[in-house]
């Protein structure tokens, strides 16, 4: 009940930073500005819903899934974040 209420918010939360970082790509003037704007915002919601997939699997019984750890891990080293 509690992990169904996390993974929700954890993908709405997410889904909200992917969309925000999206709109920053269309809004944005200048070229550096279009690649810092969506940049750190989707790598933030791509990593909050890789959160939510690893506690639903954890929750249920498939147990803890070292897909997403290894995609979350790849995921903040190859990103552009300074």
């Amino acid at each position: 009940m509690i992990s169904e209420w996390v993974v929700s918010i954890l993908l709405l939360f997410g889904g909200t930073f992917i969309l925000i970082g999206s709109i920053g790509l269309i809004k944005l003037p200048d070229f550096f500005m279009r690649l810092h704007g969506p940049t750190k915002a989707t790598t933030l919601g791509m990593a909050s819903m890789l959160i939510a997939a690893m506690v639903y699997f954890a929750s249920s019984e498939h147990g803890l899934s070292v897909k997403e750890i290894l995609i979350t891990i790849f995921l903040l080293i190859t990103a552009p974040i300074s």
